[in-house]
């Protein structure tokens, strides 16, 4: 619907652009945030600094300094009391190097995506998918196992052990699970579950890393393969793939039905992905974060009720979803279970 003023001196609107403002707005906190870490800032800020303190840290400019800081403050990445700054909460847990919530690469590693795109995108508006020189670095295993424990393992976790399935769960497979800390948060947090990572080659030597640091190599294994071409193992009560289906998205229902093989009967198959809905506009957050991998020329976001269908092609008996609020936007959480017993046909 369009709304227009017969006097725009005199008329009023029942809606205003702060919105259209804020967008205009966004670029800059964000290349604040970027600078931040770069500088390192947040590593100096660990408690209260005046900003000539700053300065003898950074050899910097002392007035611009003092302006960046006051941006930082302005977006609430910091705190300034009595003339003096220190980081906010957010920022002494997740931007301060080597806590390992530290999420500062993780962040980085997003916007490097983006940029290839964002600098250029009227060029791929205008004539398509273009060529674009490959990410520096991309995700490694440290940097996603930061991002793992930063609140995604910890919700994860919480969410299946409050399943009336859980306690009676003795095998568990991480599909897709990056360095693994999500699916060994789930086994960690259960009397006697064993689990297994399943990731490629260069991932599972990351998980297994991390699956000695926590003490799990009793409980946890390690699997290499590719997911849609190798065997992914049998007799699973729980199969959980978070945020890890993209690479089957063109072939999702031959996955899945893979999947449905390998669980005992009565097993659980946990999805978390992103639902898009309003004809794949919305949520805001999930939308705009695969934009520029799709206008790339890939087909990554999945819609609302295409996995859940997909399991219920598969055989599955039931499904019931939600809607989970993660640290990265809303993720539809979609559990489906494998029937008890077969089916008797007469």
């Amino acid at each position: 619907m369009t709304e227009k003023l017969t006097d725009p001196l005199t008329g009023t609107l029942d809606f205003g652009f702060e919105s259209l403002y804020d967008m205009i707005l966004a670029p800059i906190k964000s290349r604040f945030l970027l600078t931040a870490l770069e500088l390192k800032v947040f590593d100096h800020l660990t408690k209260f600094r005046s900003s000539q303190e700053v300065v003898r840290s950074l050899g910097s400019h002392p007035r611009n300094t003092g302006l960046f800081l006051d941006g930082l403050a302005a977006c609430d990445l910091l705190v300034k009391r009595g003339g003096k700054y220190r980081n906010s909460s957010s920022s002494q847990t997740f931007l301060v190097e080597g806590s390992p919530t530290f999420i500062g690469q993780f962040l980085v590693g997003q916007t490097r995506w983006s940029e290839p795109v964002l600098d250029d995108l009227a060029a791929f508006v205008l004539r398509g998918p273009q060529e674009v020189a490959p990410v520096p670095g991309g995700e490694s295993g440290d940097v996603l196992a930061n991002y793992e424990r930063s609140g995604m393992a910890q919700q994860v976790s919480c969410i299946i052990k409050e399943m009336p399935e859980f306690l009676s769960m003795g095998s568990m497979l991480d599909l897709g699970g990056g360095p693994g800390l999500i699916g060994m948060a789930v086994v960690a947090s259960h009397p006697s579950m064993k689990g297994v990572v399943f990731e490629l080659p260069q991932m599972a030597k990351s998980a297994r890393k991390y699956v000695k640091e926590y003490g799990l190599v009793d409980r946890m294994a390690v699997m290499e393969g590719d997911y849609n071409r190798d065997s992914i193992g049998q007799e699973y009560d729980l199969v959980l793939a978070c945020a890890s289906l993209y690479s089957s998205k063109l072939d999702l229902d031959s996955i899945v039905a893979k999947v449905y093989q390998a669980l005992n009967l009565g097993g659980v198959f946990v999805s978390i992905h992103e639902g898009l809905t309003q004809e794949k506009t919305k949520p805001e957050k999930m939308r705009l974060g695969w934009l520029t991998a799709e206008l790339l020329g890939k087909d990554m976001a999945f819609a609302q009720g295409e996995i859940v269908g997909s399991m219920m092609r598969a055989g599955f008996r039931s499904v019931r979803s939600r809607t989970l609020n993660t640290p990265v936007g809303p993720m539809d959480l979609d559990v489906g279970q494998k029937a008890q017993m077969s089916r008797v046909v007469t």
